[in-house]
């Protein structure tokens, strides 16, 4: 829910506020207009090499709007552009269609406006298009159904996202030259205090939608009427260079859209013994014994969990023994009940969660091999440590830094925990008054 503070205003091309839109659709003889996004996404960065790719906060950078424009569920399709492998394997598992730009629109002095033109030409069935930036992790379904609503609810040609700033500019002078700097934006004998100001509004290049007429006739994406849709600070983010990286992970994790469900209902996790709590080795010894190692940074994070109401059941395989004999070990450390699963843990896992009385939008579950993608697709909340195949790395919404049994089961809780925060963060930030920081 976006803040009250939030507003939307409408301009012409020249920048002349206009009244609020008239309450129509447009649409196209027949029947409503196509509405498509599209995410440009080029193999050759020059700033982080595979940069929309690259793991931010568990995901691929580029993971996070493909999650939001697909449960926005206001596009008739999703894109992404691209002249690179890896990028549209990614892209595929992120449920996004790919357009395989030319090697015109794929050079290094290629503009947007050039590759989002050709896409244009080779699809005529879209009318309205979402050129959406693969670095603005924070995006959120709301975001890009409110400012599409100003399409095709009413009298737009084009609307792309701002955000506030209150910063005081200052003219640039050329070093040397003896010419002295002004100010741009205020008066220096009249500060404002920032409750006072209401800055001004910056281009935050997370979206930009607009029409085929206005991008093919015009060569446009901010023409005819124009309206701009304001975004929160906290939701503004982007990345550019290397340095950005951890700020904006911090970032994420706090104001990141996860999906559809709410984190902060997550009641029971499933974790598995093998590949998670353990590093998948077996140690031999001289009596002849297999054993088995366990982190105990795991073991706290599974107390973490536990401290948090959140309850935890081991998984372990009829066709491990070595886990098996395990299982009592660790339920008695750990205090958590352990569960034999087959070849299709689901088949056991669901009457557990109904006899719970929970949906699977209530679970977290971390798993690590090919029989655990139907439970990490299914989960609220799901996990795999770095060294799990892709094929379970694409089925989970967070892919730890650390491997099984390094500390990946301890991450996963904090995650779940952050959460957990993050929802009850959102309840307190409605009442702050934004004007009075």
């Amino acid at each position: 829910m976006a803040s009250s503070r939030k507003r939307n205003r409408l301009v012409d091309i020249n920048g002349e506020q206009v009244g609020a839109p008239p309450a129509r659709k447009q649409v196209r003889a027949g029947g409503q207009r196509h509405v498509a996004a599209l995410i440009l996404a080029r193999g050759g960065s020059k700033g982080i090499p595979l940069k929309n790719i690259k793991m931010l906060a568990g995901v691929p950078l580029i993971g996070w709007v493909l999650r939001a424009a697909v449960d926005c569920d206001m596009f008739d399709s999703v894109w992404v552009s691209t002249d690179h492998d890896e990028i549209e394997k990614v892209a595929k598992s992120w449920g996004a269609r790919v357009h395989r730009r030319s090697p015109e629109v794929s050079k290094d002095s290629s503009t947007s406006i050039d590759t989002i033109q050709e896409f244009a030409r080779l699809n005529p069935e879209v009318d309205v298009l979402c050129n959406i930036q693969a670095t603005s992790p924070c995006l959120h379904p709301f975001h890009l159904k409110d400012a599409l609503e100003m399409i095709t609810d009413g009298d737009f040609d084009s609307v792309f996202s701002v955000v506030r700033r209150h910063h005081f500019r200052w003219k640039e002078v050329e070093k040397g030259s003896g010419e002295l700097t002004t100010p741009l934006n205020l008066d220096p004998a009249k500060r404002p205090r920032r409750q006072d100001w209401d800055g001004e509004l910056i281009e935050n290049g997370s979206f930009y939608f607009t029409t085929r007429d206005q991008l093919l006739n015009q060569g446009l994406l901010q023409g005819g009427k124009v309206a701009y849709y304001e975004m929160l600070p906290e939701y503004s983010v982007d990345i550019d260079v290397d340095i950005d990286w951890p700020v904006a992970e911090q970032r994420v994790l706090r104001y990141g859209y996860f999906g559809r469900v709410n984190p902060e209902v997550v009641r029971l996790m499933f974790c598995n013994i093998s590949g998670c709590l353990t590093e998948g080795r077996i140690f031999l010894s001289v009596s002849g014994e297999d054993m088995m190692s366990i982190n105990t940074r795991d073991t706290a994070g599974v107390r973490m969990l536990q401290r948090g109401n959140v309850e935890v059941v081991l998984l372990t395989s009829d066709l491990d023994p070595v886990c098996q004999a395990l299982a009592d070990k660790l339920s008695q450390r750990t205090g958590c009940q352990v569960v034999t699963v087959g070849e299709e843990p689901l088949d056991t896992l669901r009457p557990l969660v109904e006899q719970r009385k929970l949906d699977w939008k209530d679970v977290a579950y971390m798993g690590s091999d090919k029989q655990d993608v139907k439970c990490l697709n299914l989960a609220g909340l799901s996990a795999v440590p770095r060294d799990a195949p892709t094929i379970a790395i694409n089925a989970a919404k967070y892919a730890c830094r650390s491997a099984g049994g390094l500390g990946a089961v301890r991450e996963f809780a904090e995650h779940i925990l952050l959460q957990k925060e993050k929802a009850k963060a959102k309840v307190e930030q409605h009442r702050i008054d934004r004007r009075n920081f």
